[in-house]
C-alpha cells in the first residue's frame, strides 16, 4: 500500500509558484498605486498650507491723518463760546460760523484764531476726511459700555451706541512710542466728573483718537487724552482738561475754565558722540629721558535722546509688525512636505520591485523554493 506524499495530502494544496508571484506582483502594484495617491494628496495639502497661510501680516492700527486740522486745539462748525480763564495752546478755528466769544477772559497761549477763512475751511474739510477714516478703521474690538477701570493695549475699540468713562482708563503702549488707540463711539461720548485717562509704557496723546457719532461731553475736572472728533458738538464742563484736540464738525464747542494743549509726539532717536581719551607713557634712564609717543584711543559712545516732533507734524505710525508675523501654519506645511517626500520614496521603491518581478527576478523570499 503506497503512502501519499506530503505534496498530495488534502491539507497541502499543490505548489503554484507562478500564480504566487502574480498575486504578489498585483499586491505590490496596488501598494504602489496607493502610495502614489497618498503622495499626491499630501503634496497638495502641503502646497495649500504654505500658500494660504504663510506670510500673513498681523494687523496694527495706524494713526489717523488729521491734515491741516492737526495744528488746531479747538475747531468748530457754528460757534465757539468760553466762560472763565480757559487756556488754549494751539490754533482756534471756526467755519462756516463766525461767532467766537469769551476771549478774553480766555487766553490763547500759542497759535492764532481763524474765523470763516480759507484756512479754517480747509481744516474742517480735513477733519471730515479724518473722521470718516477713523470711523472706517477695522478690525475693532467691542468696547465695554463704560471704559472706567479698564487697561487697554493698542488697537481699535468700538461701541455701536454710547461710550462712557467713569473713573480711570489706562492705556498701555507696550513700550512702543508709536502705539495707536482708536475709539469709535456710535453716538455720544460722556466722561464723569473727576474721570481721567492714564498713559503708560510709551502711550502718547498724539496717537489717541476719539471718533464720536454725535456729541462729546467732558465732566467737571475730568482729564482726557487724545483728539476728540465729534460729528456734532463738544462741551467741556468746569475745569476739564484735554491733552489733545477738541474738534467739532457741524456744531459748537463750549468751554468753561478749561486747559487744552495740542500734543507733540516724542520719537526715540539714537545719536553717536565720539570722545578722545589720551594716554602718555614716560620712561626715565639715569642720563637719558625717553618720552613715548602719545597714544590716543577713540571710543564711540552711544547716547539716546528724545527729540520733539513739531506741533502738527504727522505721527510716525505704528511701528514693527504691526507688519508681518510668523505664521503658525509654516511648520505644518513643511511637515506635510516631509511626509510627501517619504511617500514618494516609498512609491519609487515599490516600482523598482515591480520591475524586478516583471523581469522574472522574483522576490528574495521565494528564491530556492
Amino acid at each position: 500500500m503506497s503512502v501519499p506524499s506530503h505534496q498530495d495530502t488534502p491539507h497541502s494544496p499543490p505548489s503554484q509558484p507562478g500564480k504566487f508571484r502574480i498575486t504578489k506582483r498585483r499586491l505590490r502594484r496596488g501598494q504602489g498605486i496607493r502610495f502614489g495617491i497618498s503622495a499626491f494628496m499630501v503634496s497638495g495639502l502641503a502646497l495649500f498650507t504654505l500658500t494660504a497661510f504663510e506670510g500673513q501680516p498681523a494687523f496694527a492700527a495706524t494713526p489717523v491723518n488729521l491734515g491741516t486740522a492737526s495744528t488746531f486745539a479747538v475747531l468748530a462748525g457754528t460757534t465757539i463760546t468760553n466762560t472763565g480763564s480757559t487756556v488754549i495752546s494751539g490754533y482756534i478755528g471756526l467755519s462756516p460760523g463766525t461767532a467766537v466769544t469769551g476771549f478774553p477772559p480766555g487766553l490763547q497761549s500759542s497759535g492764532t484764531t481763524l474765523v470763516a477763512d480759507a484756512q479754517a475751511l480747509a481744516a474742517q474739510n480735513d477733519l471730515t476726511t479724518a473722521y470718516l477714516n477713523a470711523a472706517a478703521s477695522t478690525p475693532a474690538t467691542t468696547s465695554p459700555s463704560d471704559l472706567g477701570g479698564s487697561t487697554l493695549t493698542p488697537g481699535i475699540y468700538a461701541s455701536s451706541t454710547s461710550m462712557a468713562l467713569t473713573g480711570t482708563l489706562t492705556l498701555n503702549g507696550g513700550g512702543d512710542a508709536s502705539a495707536v488707540f482708536i475709539f469709535q463711539a456710535g453716538s455720544t461720548l460722556t466722561t464723569a466728573s473727576g474721570s481721567n485717562v492714564i498713559l503708560e509704557n510709551g502711550a502718547q496723546a498724539c496717537n489717541i483718537f476719539w471718533q464720536v457719532g454725535s456729541s462729546a461731553t467732558l465732566g467737571t475736572t475730568s482729564s482726557m487724552s487724545g483728539t476728540i472728533m465729534a460729528l456734532s458738538s463738544a462741551t467741556l464742563n468746569t475745569g476739564a482738561a484735554v491733552s489733545g484736540r477738541v474738534l467739532a464738525r457741524n456744531g459748537a464747542v463750549t468751554l468753561d475754565d478749561n486747559v487744552i494743549n495740542v500734543p507733540t509726539c516724542l520719537a526715540s532717536t539714537t545719536t553717536t558722540t565720539t570722545t578722545a581719551a589720551s594716554t602718555t607713557s614716560t620712561t626715565t634712564a639715569p642720563t637719558t629721558t625717553t618720552t613715548a609717543p602719545t597714544t590716543t584711543t577713540t571710543a564711540p559712545t552711544t547716547t539716546t535722546t528724545n527729540s520733539v516732533i513739531p506741533v502738527g507734524a504727522p505721527a510716525t505710525g505704528f511701528g514693527g509688525t504691526a507688519g508681518s508675523g510668523s505664521s503658525p501654519f509654516m511648520p505644518i506645511g513643511f511637515g506635510a512636505l516631509g511626509v510627501a517626500v517619504a511617500a514618494g520614496a516609498a512609491t519609487g521603491l515599490a516600482r523598482r520591485r515591480n520591475s524586478r518581478l516583471r523581469n522574472g527576478e522574483g522576490d528574495d523570499s521565494n528564491r530556492g523554493s
